[in-house]
């Protein structure tokens, strides 16, 4: 313990000496440096015959610097019973100055302890991919204060508290708008490049820009609960949660070192008995053996392909809960949505006004707005929406009933009105004409939603329909599908048969299942990955829960404010965008294939080495260049993800 406590108080000395505020990512490319310039004076010393304490002091400096990251990592894992690759290398270093290989030693450590600057230099790139969601938070905020406005420090702000966004400021907590209006850049949230339009009533989210107006906004949700906060933890989290492979790697590791460090023992002891070779030539062989055999290359090779396309899809508004999600993902052969949010807009609207004869338009409408008016119902209000719009004067019933399942029964002007499904007209004695009867049937069949009968005072109006619309892009989004592996696309929903059947057949989904409660969709997931395997679900995140949690993959989409859908499902897309299911498939697929061929290439280079070494023997220098070369290449390899388009 005295040896390394010194070194490590070295190092803060010289901090506190240069009065510098360094960490690691500094001075360990430092320590290379000096390892470099003790090789070339090491070897420069016994060109010209210097004193052998000269020698030895200035060998011992270099191994100190170019030893000390990699024993520090050795004390840290053996504290925790597992042993680190660096044991390999540190073993083979020593063992070469056992031999009085000090210059060969030396050039083993300046070569690993330069590869690893240069993969955390490079896997640093994804981290600062994601620390750079950091940044979009301002440390402070602006509020009125006494009718001044003032500059208040984050953590001043609570909820309830009413703050002033300027144009060109980024939203610095969740809230809601009080007053004003303006375009918000939202792509660092959910990835989608078009400025979205927001007014009094709406929500802003962290991280957003304010491109262009002045609006008072009231906060909702302290810093550490914002949506910006739970996407940086997300992903923070997603970074520690390993993937099937890494687990199965890091196991394998520990097994292997082992195995390496036992074998390379009984090649040093039975070589020189059983072959009788030099005791010096075999020993140098075996700590070229104890480096080549090392698998640095194989342990990054998981780490390094998966965080970069997790911080990749991060940037892009796709939330990966860990590598396992990931690596899961690429394995999904059928996606089964739920209809309503996802392929549709989520939202009703009127669809069709449709009166009889002799009734016009806005007499039809001004009843159904006036029956409906103290509703809540989301058809309710679709069609109050649609009446503010087109100017349609709105007067609350004098009675107002609603029927669940059925409509609204209310009176107006002291004349009964219904508005509702051929049912509630049926429990109230009201015969449907043939014709009326014949439209419902066809709309019915067209997939034009929800249709309502209305009847006043006995007497019939016409119908209004409202429906869900799908997403115009979900066409596209379904075929694209498709064309990334996808086999099957399957519906579930809660809506009628006809409806979604028509839903799907204008999609392009393959197949529906309709009328669902939450628990009948738990169990067609789980009967169509019997069918098919692994099957994903897209969904909102809140009603099916259940479905997601079930599925191989869960996917919660839309899910920009919404604290469930965040703390639910595998996958979050923070956005309403289908592309991006696409996106995380390709990127999944991507991503399982570049693993194997780090995985692969890593194997290859160490069998190759070993076998070099065996057989002809190779120069240690050589054998690290190649080792460390190999590891380098697979890094950058994975890296490649981070520029990964989709």
């Amino acid at each position: 313990m005295t040896v390394i406590s010194w070194p490590t108080s070295f190092v803060r000395t010289i901090r506190s000496r240069l009065h510098l505020h360094l960490d690691d990512s500094v001075i360990e490319p430092v320590f290379v440096g000096l390892t470099l310039i003790g090789i070339i004076t090491g070897l420069l010393l016994e060109r010209f015959e210097a004193s052998a304490t000269l020698v030895l002091i200035t060998h011992t400096a270099t191994y100190f610097f170019g030893g000390f990251y990699a024993v520090r990592a050795i004390i840290s894992a053996l504290r925790e019973w597992s042993i680190e690759v660096d044991l390999l290398m540190v073993l083979a270093a020593l063992g070469a100055a056992y031999i009085n290989a000090w210059n060969e030693g030396a050039i083993l450590l300046f070569l690993f302890s330069l590869s690893n600057v240069l993969q955390n230099y490079a896997m640093g790139r994804t981290q600062r991919a994601i620390s750079s969601l950091l940044e979009l938070r301002p440390d402070r905020i602006n509020m009125r204060r006494d009718g001044v406005l003032a500059s208040i420090p984050l953590d001043e702000v609570a909820i309830g508290d009413v703050v002033v966004l300027r144009p060109g400021d980024r939203v610095a907590l969740d809230g809601c708008i009080l007053q004003g209006s303006a375009s918000f850049d939202e792509s660092s949230i959910t990835g989608e490049s078009m400025p979205v339009y927001k007014t009094t009533g709406d929500t802003v989210l962290a991280g957003t820009l304010n491109q262009n107006g002045a609006l008072d906004v009231q906060v909702t949700k302290p810093a550490a609960e914002s949506t910006l906060a739970r996407v940086i933890d997300m992903v923070s989290d997603a970074q520690a949660h390993k993937a099937r492979t890494q687990s199965f790697l890091d196991r394998f590791e520990q097994f292997y070192a082992l195995s390496v460090i036992g074998a390379v023992a009984l090649f040093i002891a039975l070589m020189p008995t059983l072959f009788n070779v030099d005791f010096g030539d075999n020993f140098y062989r075996a700590m070229t053996l104890l480096t080549v055999a090392s698998p640095c290359a194989l342990v990054i090779s998981v780490p390094a392909a998966l965080l970069s396309a997790i911080a990749n899809a991060a940037r892009r508004g796709v939330l990966f809960k860990g590598g396992a999600h990931l690596e899961a993902m690429s394995q999904v052969r059928v996606v089964a949505f739920d209809k309503t949010g996802t392929l549709t807009f989520g939202k009703p609207e009127v669809a069709d006004i449709l009166p009889q004869p002799g009734v016009l338009p806005d007499e039809l409408l001004h009843t159904v707005v006036c029956a409906e008016q103290p509703s809540e119902h989301p058809i309710a209000r679709a069609i109050i929406d649609y009446a503010y719009r087109h100017s349609i004067a709105i007067s609350a019933p004098e009675q107002f009933e609603a029927i669940t399942g059925m409509g609204v029964r209310a009176y107006w002007d002291g004349e009964e009105t219904l508005v509702g499904s051929p049912r509630l007209m049926a429990e109230y004695g009201y015969h449907v004409p043939s014709d009326l009867q014949f439209s419902i049937e066809h709309l019915a069949q067209s997939g034009r939603g929800t249709a309502l009968l209305v009847n006043r005072g006995g007497c019939w109006l016409g119908i209004v329909t409202v429906m869900d619309q799908e997403r115009p892009e979900a066409v596209g989004k379904i075929a694209s599908l498709r064309r990334a592996g996808i086999t099957r696309t399957v519906m579930l929903t809660g809506d009628n048969r006809q409806v979604a059947e028509a839903v799907a057949h204008r999609t392009g989904i393959d197949e529906v299942h309709a009328e669902l409660m939450p628990g009948d969709k738990l169990r067609i997931v789980q009967q169509l990955q019997q069918r098919y395997g692994a099957v994903a679900m897209v969904g909102d995140g809140i009603n099916d829960a259940p479905a997601l949690a079930a599925a191989h993959t869960g996917i919660a989409m839309g899910a920009a404010g919404t604290d469930v859908a965040l703390e639910t499902a595998d996958v979050v897309l923070m956005s309403d965008d289908l592309g991006a299911i696409e996106y995380a498939v390709r990127l999944s697929k991507r991503a399982r294939r570049i693993v194997w061929q780090n995985i692969v290439f890593a194997l290859a280079v160490v069998v190759v080495l070993v076998i070099a070494t065996l057989s002809v023997g190779i120069p240690l220098p050589l054998g690290v260049v190649v080792h460390e070369g190999s590891t380098i290449l697979v890094v950058l390899n994975g890296l490649r993800l981070l520029v990964h388009r989709g």
